[in-house]
């Protein structure tokens, strides 16, 4: 389905023709519908499915029109990480660049200085708010913002969230809100913890689920079945053999997560941790120093499996076998970026074998066994022991204003960037020219901005 097809208006169309986007993705075919016919929403889908743009576009198409909010916020979209709202915000300047629709992005590892700004600017209206939960919350403790105006409140990585500890900041934040709104929920997975959450924000949610994506073809992909009390040694041949290369070896918790930083430390391995727990200028400094090649090894939680793209992953290990298939996934997917190849090595102990097998038959796939134990039991009877293997319309309240040409923003044909130079929305190539399918617009009331040059339909989507 084409963007065309939706009841999006010309003005969203542009934006998104400007981006060099016009197929929608499954998840922005089901969700926006629902979303623009006023549903509150559950949708569970993988980061990579263009989930963002799926909220992001039916969203600011109401927003124009309702009037321009003079104190206050019309929507607040919370999401777990700095760098997932950094996105969300590059995103948001694009798809509403030809409409006057004010967005401001919150989030902590800023200066006083700044803190005071993003007060001031809530006090003083603006259309969305893009916040981390525990900012968000610390800037209505300060009080003096209106938050009676919200229409729309989403959560983006809903489980993630609650993997952080945020569940009881969501619920104050919720409590404060007009009862009379609309909730989108957008999770990557759906535990217990957040059907609770849905259950208490949500009103008879529309529900849409998109089928986890399998691994790339790219990553080669392995396990090896061990003791437990042999996991550690596996995982230093591992990096012994990758010597020199980019590793992140993921870890099930912040406990496991330091435990292996230190033992790999005293073993004279660069390696460091990241987690939740680290401040935002520590996740900051460690993910620069692993850039700049000053680490060879992250020690990492899950935290860091979404949202956050670093070049030239050689290798990633699931040192714990993941609770979620999907976040299987987010893990491996870390490495065989950008059309590179890389390899991906599972440490399946007796207490992960149940976890394996459970990503192997949701993900429809058998990972090869490397045998770097020999004789060890592999818990399966089917399977031998092998070489590592690829697996492969409305009211025009503000319609008609500047939009955002006057504002300093830039042009949304270069939005699709992340803060640090990585693809915000990953496009894919259909092979079609989309020129002559381009819907145009009935009463065009801007100037024609860069177009796309390359004549490619796209499907987008979001890192």
């Amino acid at each position: 389905m084409h963007f065309e097809d939706l009841d999006l208006s010309d003005d969203i169309l542009d934006a998104i023709y400007a981006m060099h986007f016009d197929e929608c993705t499954p998840i922005q075919e089901q969700a926006i519908p629902l979303v623009l016919e006023g549903h509150d929403l559950i949708a569970i889908a993988q980061t990579g499915t263009g989930k963002t743009a799926a909220y992001l576009l039916p969203v600011i198409d109401l927003l124009a029109d309702l009037p321009a909010p003079a104190a206050g916020v019309n929507c607040i979209v919370m999401a777990p990480t700095r760098e997932l709202a950094q996105q969300i915000e590059q995103q948001m300047d694009g798809f509403s660049y030809y409409l006057p629709i004010s967005s401001l992005a919150i989030y902590g590892g800023t200066d006083g200085a700044t803190f005071a700004r993003q007060q001031r600017a809530m006090k003083e209206g603006t259309d969305v708010v893009i916040a981390t939960p525990g900012r968000l919350q610390a800037l209505l403790q300060m009080g003096g913002i209106d938050l009676s105006q919200v229409k729309y409140f989403i959560l983006d990585e809903a489980d993630r969230m609650l993997d952080m500890g945020f569940y009881d900041d969501i619920m104050r934040i919720a409590t404060q809100l007009p009862s009379e709104r609309q909730t989108l929920l957008f999770s990557a997975t759906m535990p217990p913890r957040i059907r609770k959450l849905a259950k208490d924000i949500l009103r008879n949610p529309a529900e849409v689920k998109i089928a986890p994506s399998r691994p790339v073809e790219k990553i080669v992909q392995s396990a090896v079945m061990c003791g437990d009390n042999q996991k550690e040694s596996i995982l230093r041949r591992l990096l012994k053999e990758r010597h020199g290369s980019k590793v992140i070896v993921f870890a099930s918790s912040k406990l496991g997560v330091r435990d292996l930083t230190r033992s790999l430390r005293r073993a004279g391995i660069k390696a460091a941790e990241i987690h939740s727990d680290l401040g935002q200028k520590e996740r900051d400094d460690t993910i620069h120093d692993f850039r700049a090649e000053r680490l060879d090894v992250l020690v990492a939680t899950d935290l860091l499996a979404r949202g956050i793209d670093i070049d030239d992953i050689s290798m990633v290990v699931n040192y714990d076998v993941p609770r979620e298939p999907e976040d299987y996934v987010h893990r491996i997917g870390r490495t065989g970026r950008a059309n590179a190849e890389g390899m991906a090595v599972t440490i399946v102990s007796p207490r992960d074998r149940r976890a394996f097998s459970r990503v192997e038959s949701t993900l429809k796939i058998k990972i090869p066994l490397e045998d770097l134990i020999p004789g060890a039991d592999t818990g399966r009877s089917d399977r031998n022991s092998g070489d590592r293997r690829q697996n492969k319309e409305r009211n025009t309240h503000r319609r008609g204003q500047k939009g955002k040409d006057g504002r300093n923003k830039p042009s949304p044909d270069t939005i699709g960037d992340t803060p640090n130079g990585q693809p915000a929305i990953s496009d894919q190539t259909t092979g079609n020219n989309g020129a002559d399918n381009k819907k145009k617009p009935r009463n065009r009331r801007y100037k024609p901005r860069r177009r796309p040059s390359d004549g490619n339909n796209r499907s987008s989507k979001d890192a």
